[in-house]
């Protein structure tokens, strides 16, 4: 099979250098070109030393791109939105990373984020969570990168909202993040001094990552996501509350989780009866494009507890946008993201 030209717009940063790691693996992906103002000229492994070998690539300037078959944009949220017309010239088929395009309601993109630079495009993108959107993502040529905290929210309720096993109850969603989940750009909040051994609420209310949620989820339940900053450098635990139907069961929520995920590469159902690894924990998912998903039902009040661990720069970022350009390319969509984990 011929490989496809691939060039990645802001590459320096975490989530563009995430994409690069993986590229550089895909037996069917040529990189051609990275971009970065700050560090134009300079080789990749200055930013990224975990690449030292892999590749000899130097970044440059935006303006000094060339045309692709395929064009990864990890740009600050607007950016590409600003200058759309100019970089989707370069190459036929799109993966944004940032936020510009995930929404196609402009009056939720307006709640959450402003005015929409390029409304006129919402919409246009195919939203790239393969679990949810594959047979869309198979003709799309623009694809939009899910956030990471709505990948981890909306893998562990979508199959029990399609399935109808939750009450039409407010679903309340707690995060634990990070520290990478917020970039690669320093700021006082980043600062190790007061990061360090840190918890830190920092979005109780009004998290952005809620209107994909909700846009996303069958009949737009109510949702609330709570996001607490933990001082881990990768991986993203979702924990949400919520009530299952009246007479529900325990093998019910089984019988939707594998009715909905049946036979997909990259979700695992994490409940053992025993042992010190009963639920999903972030720690063994890092560096895999796994999304692992456990659950406990407190039979006497109908309490659902739906958890959920993933990578957030893989499976919450680079990884589900490689997985989707995969199955848009008509490649296994398991190319590039095979890495297992690492234990202990």
């Amino acid at each position: 099979m011929d490989r496809k030209t691939i060039s990645i717009v802001g590459a320096s940063g975490y989530a563009g250098g995430e994409f690069l790691r993986l590229a550089l693996s895909h037996p069917y992906l040529e990189v051609k070109q990275v971009t970065s103002r700050r560090f134009a000229g300079e080789p990749v492994h200055f930013v990224h030393p975990n690449l030292r070998g892999r590749t000899n690539l130097k970044f440059v300037l935006p303006e000094k791109l060339e045309p692709a078959d395929i064009l990864v944009l990890a740009l600050p949220h607007g950016v590409f939105a600003r200058e759309f017309d100019r970089y989707s010239a370069l190459a036929p088929v799109l993966v944004d990373l940032s936020a510009d395009f995930r929404l196609k309601d402009p009056e939720l993109y307006r709640r959450y984020y402003g005015e929409h630079p390029r409304p006129d495009l919402l919409g246009r993108f195919v939203y790239a969570v393969p679990e949810l959107h594959r047979e869309a993502l198979k003709e799309a040529d623009w694809i939009a990168g899910a956030g990471c905290n709505a990948t981890a929210t909306l893998l562990g309720l979508y199959p029990l909202l399609k399935a109808g096993v939750l009450k039409p109850t407010p679903i309340f969603v707690t995060l634990l993040i990070s520290t990478s989940a917020g970039g690669a750009e320093a700021s006082p909040a980043s600062h190790h001094p007061e990061r360090a051994g840190s918890i830190r609420v920092y979005k109780p209310t009004g998290h952005r990552h809620t209107a994909e949620v909700v846009e996303n989820l069958p009949g737009r339940p109510e949702v609330h996501l709570t996001a607490i900053a933990t001082d881990r450098v990768r991986g993203i635990l979702m924990t949400a509350q919520c009530f299952v139907q009246d007479g529900w069961s325990e093998r019910d929520v089984w019988q939707a989780y594998r009715e909905a995920y049946a036979g997909e590469p990259f979700v695992r159902i994490v409940k053992q009866k025993k042992g010190i690894h009963r639920y999903p924990d972030p720690r063994f998912v890092q560096g895999t494009n796994y999304a692992d998903i456990g659950f406990e039902l407190e039979e006497d009040t109908g309490r659902l507890v739906v958890m959920v661990a993933i990578d957030n720069l893989v499976k919450g970022t680079a990884g589900h946008a490689l997985q989707a350009l995969n199955i848009r390319m008509g490649w296994p969509e398991t190319l590039g993201l095979d890495f297992p984990g690492l234990h202990p």
